[in-house]
């Protein structure tokens, strides 16, 4: 896995599964992001079972069977092949973000529940469409916000906030600066009508953070820009985008995401937080450390005892995972509510609508 490229980042985690062989059957359908390897890696470590991939390209099907070929994965002809089979329970997909709701509609009216790369959707109208559609079937339209729940540091200080380790959380303070690489994106990937724009897309990691740091139900979008400071030759790019928000706790967050990660740093991207409590705060390197450690998971905690390192790797692994597949089978609500994972698409859609044009 290659640190340095954000696009096909798949993170592994600690095996800890939580049903049997056979017990929890899914597929992938739609591999235009490479995070559906890394949504994979995650259900695989829980315990759950690949049976099929299906791509409309036979050619990223084929290189996804050969990845995943020890799971004993089979190449769909067609979609219909995989939501027809009523052993498969969930399907998890990265196809293009604009199609991410249609693809989500369909297979939740095949009776199946729904795991899709961020950003979920891309507009308000597709906002509804799955909201009745999710009313009609009584399935689930999650969402893999990987950048908290495959982050150690992330889970890890979430722990510190539920044990009140810095009193009420305040404000939260994001970070996402990316690799553009932009040699190896899809066309798609510049345009906007399909991948939604910087706040709707790697925004939406941004604000499901702060929501969840912060235990907001909804928030007010404050102020949000973008801009294409430096890409000429992509007029439909936002290399930057900015946003602040109030929670319907009085919560206030902001958050900076970009285009602009340099050559020299040995991440994908310097991707931190910071957390303000009433008692205490946290950072995250989630990362690396610049120019101390090339790894990540550093977490930083200033609280009424002192000054405090930890390094979460290993401490917590990836829980999310076991919790969905465990959500899916008795139909609860643990791993993420369907009102938070949608609440975070609504406000990043909302922040890249409002969003001031500065370049």
């Amino acid at each position: 896995m290659d640190q340095r490229d954000g696009m096909n980042y798949a993170p592994k985690g600690k095996p800890n599964p939580v049903v049997k062989k056979g017990e929890f059957v899914f597929a992938a359908i739609g591999l235009d992001h490479g995070h559906i390897r890394g949504m994979t890696n995650g259900l695989l470590e829980a315990g759950a079972t690949l049976k099929w991939v299906y791509d409309p390209d036979p050619k990223k099907a084929e290189s996804f069977r050969k990845a995943y070929e020890a799971t004993g994965v089979r190449v769909a002809e067609r979609e219909e092949q995989v939501l027809d089979d009523p052993e498969v329970q969930l399907v998890a997909a990265a196809c293009v973000t604009s199609e991410r709701a249609a693809l989500g509609i369909r297979v939740m009216k095949s009776g199946k529940d729904y795991f899709v790369d961020k950003a979920p959707l891309t507009t308000l109208e597709q906002l509804e469409t799955v909201k009745q559609a999710i009313r009609e079937t009584g399935k689930k339209y999650m969402v893999s916000y990987s950048e908290r729940l495959q982050s150690e540091s992330a889970v890890y200080a979430g722990g510190l906030i539920q044990k009140g380790a810095i009193g009420k959380v305040i404000q939260v303070l994001g970070m996402g600066p990316h690799r553009l690489n932009a040699p190896s994106r899809p066309d798609w990937f510049f345009r906007k009508k399909y991948y939604g724009g910087i706040l709707c897309d790697i925004g939406s990691h941004q604000i499901e953070q702060f929501l969840y740091y912060t235990g907001a139900g909804d928030a007010t979008v404050v102020n949000s820009e973008i801009g294409n400071y430096n890409h000429p030759e992509y007029p439909e790019l936002d290399d930057f985008g900015d946003a602040t928000l109030v929670g319907d706790n009085g919560a206030m967050g902001y958050f900076r995401v970009d285009w602009f990660t340099p050559d020299g740093l040995s991440s994908w991207g310097d991707g931190r937080t910071f957390i303000l409590g009433t008692e205490g705060y946290i950072e995250l390197r989630k990362n690396v450390n610049v120019a101390e450690e090339k790894t990540g998971n550093h977490v930083f905690l200033v609280d009424k005892e002192g000054e405090h390192y930890i390094n979460a790797t290993g401490k917590t692994g990836f829980p999310y995972f076991g919790q969905l597949i465990l959500d899916c089978i008795h139909r609860t609500e643990n791993a993420m509510t369907q009102e938070h994972a949608l609440k975070a698409a609504e406000l990043s859609v909302k922040a890249q609508m409002l969003a001031r044009k500065v370049r």
